[in-house]
């Protein structure tokens, strides 16, 4: 049945400060994957009907995170999948997908730490997505996300580190 529906369209940010470490997040309870209070995992979000991915990456930091000071680094060539678990299937995302593709950016953050507010974030806008939030090395992060979400993490990693520590 996962297999026949379509993978949502998405963005995710690898936010990078100057000492070369990425930004997560924990996840708060209650979102689209169940509970996930002990998950941490980078930003990432829908991209929106016309939105191109890059607009997309940049918004979806900035609606999980308040912050809008970043430069470019990269991002993954291709799009990055992953399937949802079946219990997960037909439940989240209003039951319309089978996992997520996901077109991945690394970004510099170019701000001070003061500027990130998970709590408040987009000014105040936008209901929290993380409860917490650390700076982290990037081969870390894979074992940090829930497991079905591990093996994307991993490909990511692989992508995105030798352009962050180039």
């Amino acid at each position: 049945m996962a297999k026949q529906l379509p993978y949502r369209p998405c963005v995710g940010v690898m936010l990078v400060n100057r000492e070369g470490l990425a930004f997560i997040g924990r996840r708060t309870k209650g979102g689209n994957e169940g509970d996930l209070e002990n998950a941490w995992q980078m930003p990432q979000g829908g991209i929106d009907e016309g939105e191109e991915p890059y607009e997309g990456a940049l918004r979806e930091l900035f609606e999980e995170t308040n912050v809008s000071s970043v430069e470019l680094i990269g991002e993954t060539p291709g799009w990055v999948t992953y399937d949802l678990p079946p219990e997960l299937v037909g439940v989240a995302w209003k039951g319309r997908y089978c996992g997520q593709k996901q077109k991945w950016f690394a970004l510099r953050f170019t701000g001070k730490d003061s500027e990130i507010d998970v709590l408040a974030p987009g000014g105040g806008k936008h209901r929290p997505e993380f409860s917490d939030w650390r700076w982290e090395k990037i081969e870390n992060l894979p074992g940090l996300i829930v497991p079905f979400k591990r093996a994307a993490y991993e490909e990511v990693v692989a992508q995105l580190k030798p352009l962050v520590t180039a």
